[in-house]
């Protein structure tokens, strides 16, 4: 897939959102991708995480590991494309755990997936938890790279689509961010 067929994916389901929104990484931006909306429909999933293995195959992972809500549903389509395991991390008194009796055996070979990348905060918490358990991160795989590249977390990182959106700190918003009320859509 193209980034601009990519890019219209989000655009016909109604998962690029235009407004003024608070992302997660406490930044303010007037886009916002709510993948979920992307992510509902088996066969967009299939299109989308069959092109995000084809970007990661020669990595050689074993497991595919992602961190919940955003990288479950995607995650566990790359893995299935892959034909490796599929874990997840999730939150657990405001961090993210590994739970649910999963197990990373030191030196797995492990592949991180999120649906997107502003700050790379969660994937950053997942590579970490990985490498607590002795687990090699071989990459990071996403749907969309709001940083266009510039978030780096110290192995290769993949993306279907890389844009450069702006994004502000709550202090530092243009006038019309400003003028307009911020609306925090995460999980909602």
């Amino acid at each position: 897939m193209t980034e601009s067929e990519v890019l219209q994916v989000f655009r016909d389901t109604g998962a690029l959102l235009e407004g003024h929104f608070v992302l997660r990484s406490g930044l303010h931006s007037r886009q916002f991708f709510q993948c979920a909306l992307a992510l509902q429909q088996m066969p967009t999933v299939e299109k989308l995480g069959a092109a995000l293995a084809d970007k990661v195959r020669s990595l050689g992972a074993t497991t595919v590991i992602a961190p919940a809500m955003g990288g479950l549903v995607l995650g566990q389509e790359v893995a299935r494309q892959l034909k490796t395991r599929f874990i997840f991390v999730e939150k657990e008194e405001g961090k993210l755990v590994l739970r649910r009796g999963f197990k990373i055996a030191p030196g797995e070979k492990i592949l991180v997936v999120e649906d997107v990348v502003t700050k790379g905060g969660r994937v950053q918490e997942t590579i970490d938890i990985v490498r607590a358990h002795q687990g090699n991160v071989l990459g990071v795989a996403m749907a969309v790279d709001r940083s266009n590249g510039k978030t780096t977390v110290g192995v290769p990182m993949f993306s279907l689509l890389a844009l450069d959106v702006e994004a502000f700190p709550p202090d530092q918003l243009p006038p019309d961010l400003a003028a307009t009320p911020a609306v925090k859509p995460g999980s909602k």
